[in-house]
Parts: structure tokens; C-alpha cells; sequence
């Protein structure tokens, strides 16, 4: 395991379009800048990749997962030993992948090298689920054999976004890889250099020509592009509600590929009067890590009535406390906004707020004068019916509600198109069970947040998204499952 050494100024080796473990331009000679969000600055010009560079990516996706390719033919062991090689990798070149991430991304390099450390994690989950595929044999009616195969779909376009990048790299190619799937993967033009440079890290790890394409690029055209593809089997997509229901929609235009979403939230965090308030206002602050930039954040935090005016105070105080700050400033607990556009979004949401009469208790401005930062904000008495308490902000922005029983807070959780994650704080393990069994959520934590392994299934109910990502159950979504039925001799 690599010792944590932040690199402010790492050298960025990789910045074209990855394809057959080759480095490429672009078609069009394009390139885009990445920008440092927390100085504003260009830190290197990228390939820029469209519909022909993508084609090109997909034609070596679909030749690397013919029949009898190398990728194919491998034995599942040691198609599990290349993942984990790539997990081993990870940790090898956590510092120097953390230290590019919070460059693009903006975020604390403490937070980074975490992020490195989990994605091998994955990585490594999947390496031990590779051989313990199989189907099943099964006792149908008649004088028949069936068994059941799982198969790969094929080959896998996927899109991720910009705040949790190493994460989600992890995410979709841990099950993919795992199920013998190829890919061409579109990283969020924000922050592609991680992409890449993992890109290379499969390369070394004796991954065949193919297997894994890293196409960089705007979503329009290289992400609509892998959607409209006829030779992509499947689309794995993170970012947007909107933009998940544009791949849906150019996804069954085209061939009616498979497609998984893992999109927004507006995660419910109910507090009760028996919580232990120290534990719930330390994993309230969570809202604010990756400067709120969190599909699964605690936004909304309903706390009973009798404890309501002690709490809003103890998170007050707690979020005016926190250090923002540069990825490399110790002790930062949350850096920038990812650009200009959210951050300017996030402000916007603070004035609506502020306009439609919710009382701002701390925070509410632009942090210092330099890069995307904006101060730890905390909303009380916000009403349902606000701005603020309907809508996902992406940034450092908590509102709190006040309640009084637990049908009536089921019901205001429950009132959200959203449904991704949530958590309840008691020491009742009566309303604990009772909340979990009511609340609209597909992750609900009780007296603690954010929670996330290679084994627990993710992902959300309502617009929060479709299937599951970590645990067994994202390998169904990466296969298919063939009925063989064989007649046998009559028994007669």
C-alpha cells in the first residue's frame, strides 16, 4: 500500500484518446482544455474525441470481444488475477492518481487518495466474483435437460461524471470486466485525466488490445455518440436526471440497448429526538464533503420538534467551523465547485432561498476571490414547498425541517421524485425498522451516512435511476442469461 504523498504539480503523461492500449489524437485534431477549479487555470489541452473517434473505440471494443479473441477465450481465474493485478496497480500509483484527481477535481488530496483506495477495493471485489459465475441446471416439466449460461452482453459504453471520477471508474468497469464485457468509456470532460491514466494502469496490467477505450470528450457529440451506437450492447451511465432520460430515449431509438442509471437525489436525513446528536450532526456534515458535489448527500434533515432549535444550533456551529480550502491545503474539509456553471448554480439556489423565506443561519457567499469555492451554507426553517428543498443544488447548501411524528416525516421524506439514499438517527430500533421499511430509498443508514462498499448493491428508486451498481447484483446487469434445453430419450 502506497504512502500518501500529495504532488501539487504532478506530471500529466496522458492526455489523448485511448484505443487498442494505443495513444491517439483526436480525428479532428481537436483538443479542450482542463481547468484547475480551485485557480481557474488550463492545467493541459486533452484529445478531443467525436462520433468517428468513438466508432473507431467501439469497432476495437466489438473485435476484442469476438469469439475467440484472446479476452474471450480466457479462463475466468485468470481474467479475476488481470482485475486484481489492476487493484494492486491502484495502490501503487494511489498518490500520484490522487494528486492528478484533486488537481481536476478539486477536491482535498486526503479525500482523493481515499477515493484511489476504495476503487481498488471494488476492483479487487469483483477479481474474486469472476470465476463464481455460473447458471443453473433446472427440473422442467418433460423429457428435457435445461441448464441456464451466463453470458456477457458485449460491448459496454460508459459515461461518468465529474465528482466522484476514480470511484466511478471502478464502479463500471469492476462488474464489466468481471462478466468478460469490453468498453469504451467517456469520462466527464471536466476531469478525464484520471481516466486516462488508469487507461494506462490496464495496459500494464496485461489487459488485451480492446478491452477497455477511453474516448475523451463532451456529451454532445461522444456521449450521444456511444448511445446511438448499434454495436454498443449496453450504456452504464452516473451524472443527471435529464441526461439519463436523453440516453434512454436515443438508447431505444437506436437498437434498444441496455441501458442502468445511477442519477440524482435529495436524500432524506431524519433525526429523532432519542439520537444521539453528536453522532448525527458529525455524519450531517457529509453534506458538505466534495463541497456538497454528492448525488447522495443528507440536503434534507428533518429533526423532531423538541430537539429542533439545540440541533439547527449544533449544526450551525459545526458547519462554520469547517476549513475550505485548495486540494493541497491541509486540513481542508471540502475544496471548489467542479466550474463556473455550478458554481454559479449553487449561488443561484442560496439567493432563491434566502428570497422565498427561508432563514439563512451561516454561510451563503462566494469563499475567498480566486477558483469555485463557496462557503458551508445552512437553511432552517425550510418548507417543503421551497426551491431549495425540492430541487438537487450540488453544492455546500443544508436545509433543515421540523417534524413531529414518524408518519408524518415518512410521508414529507417520501414526498420527492427523487429516491436514492437516506438515514434515520434513534436509538429506537422500532422506528428504525419501521422507517426503513416505509422510506422511497434504495440505501437507508441507520445512525450513520455515506456507507458505500464493493459488496452493498447501489442505486435508486423513482428518477434516482434503474438497476444496481456494487454488490453480486450489478453483474446481472452486464449479462444474459441462455436457456439450453436438450430433449432426452422417453422414459417410455
Amino acid at each position: 500500500m502506497a504512502n500518501m504523498k500529495p504532488n501539487p504539480n504532478p506530471t500529466i503523461k496522458y492526455s489523448k484518446i485511448f484505443i487498442n492500449n494505443e495513444w491517439h489524437s483526436s480525428v479532428s485534431g481537436k483538443e479542450f482544455p482542463v481547468i484547475n477549479p480551485s485557480n481557474e487555470k488550463v492545467i493541459i489541452q486533452v484529445a478531443e474525441a467525436d462520433k468517428a473517434d468513438v466508432d473507431i473505440a467501439v469497432a476495437a471494443a466489438r473485435a476484442a470481444f469476438k469469439r475467440g479473441a484472446a479476452w474471450r477465450k480466457m479462463d475466468a481465474s485468470a481474467r479475476g488475477e488481470m482485475i486484481r493485478k489492476l487493484a494492486d496497480l491502484l495502490d501503487e500509483n494511489a498518490s500520484e492518481l490522487a494528486s492528478i484527481q484533486s488537481l481536476e477535481n478539486g477536491k482535498p488530496f486526503a479525500n482523493s487518495f481515499e477515493e484511489v483506495q476504495r476503487s481498488a477495493k471494488v476492483f479487487r471485489y469483483y477479481a474474486g466474483c469472476v470465476d463464481k459465475i455460473h447458471g443453473s441446471t433446472i427440473p422442467a416439466d418433460g423429457d428435457v435437460f435445461v441448464m441456464t449460461r451466463k453470458e456477457p452482453l458485449g460491448v459496454v459504453g460508459a459515461i461518468i461524471p465529474w465528482n466522484y471520477p476514480v470511484t466511478m471508474v471502478g464502479m463500471k468497469l469492476g462488474p464489466a470486466l468481471a462478466t468478460g464485457c469490453t468498453i469504451v468509456l467517456k469520462p466527464a470532460e471536466q476531469t478525464p485525466l484520471t481516466a486516462l491514466y488508469i487507461a494506462n494502469l490496464t495496459k500494464e496490467a496485461g489487459f488485451p488490445k480492446g478491452v477497455l477505450n477511453v474516448v475523451p470528450g463532451y456529451g454532445d457529440p461522444a456521449g450521444s455518440a456511444l448511445a446511438e451506437h448499434l454495436d454498443v450492447n449496453k450504456v452504464a451511465f452516473t451524472g443527471s436526471v435529464g441526461v439519463g432520460k436523453k440516453i434512454m430515449e436515443i438508447s431505444a431509438r437506436s437498437n434498444l440497448k441496455r441501458v442502468t442509471l445511477e442519477l440524482g437525489g435529495k436524500s432524506p436525513l431524519v433525526v429523532f429526538d432519542d439520537a444521539d446528536l453528536e453522532l448525527a450532526v458529525t455524519y450531517t456534515t457529509l453534506a458538505f464533503l466534495n463541497a456538497g458535489q454528492i448525488c447522495l448527500a443528507p440536503t434534507r434533515i428533518f429533526v423532531q420538534s423538541s430537539i429542533y432549535d439545540k440541533f439547527v444550533s449544533m449544526v450551525v456551529n459545526r458547519a462554520s467551523s469547517l476549513k475550505v480550502g485548495g486540494p493541497f491545503e491541509p486540513d481542508a474539509f471540502y475544496g471548489s465547485q467542479i466550474d463556473d456553471r455550478i458554481f454559479k448554480k449553487v449561488l443561484d439556489y442560496i439567493e432563491i432561498g434566502k428570497r422565498e423565506g427561508a432563514k439563512l443561519e451561516t454561510g451563503g457567499n462566494r469563499h475567498g476571490s480566486v477558483g469555485f469555492f463557496v462557503q458551508p451554507t445552512v437553511f432552517s426553517n425550510v418548507r417543503d414547498d421551497m426551491t431549495i428543498a425540492k430541487e438537487e443544488i450540488f453544492g455546500p447548501v443544508q436545509s433543515l425541517f421540523k417534524f413531529d411524528t414518524l408518519e408524518e416525516v415518512i410521508k414529507r421524506a417520501n414526498n420527492t421524485s427523487y429516491g436514492l439514499a437516506s438515514g434515520v438517527f434513534t436509538k429506537s430500533l422500532d422506528i428504525a425498522l419501521e422507517f426503513s421499511k416505509a422510506i422511497e430509498a434504495g440505501t437507508v443508514w441507520v445512525n450513520q451516512w455515506f456507507k458505500l462498499t464493493g459488496q452493498t448493491p447501489f442505486g435508486g428508486y423513482k428518477q434516482s435511476g434503474i438497476g444496481r451498481e456494487l454488490g453480486i447484483e450489478a453483474l446481472d446487469n452486464y449479462m444474459e442469461v441462455k436457456t439450453i434445453n436438450i430433449k432426452l430419450p422417453s422414459n417410455h
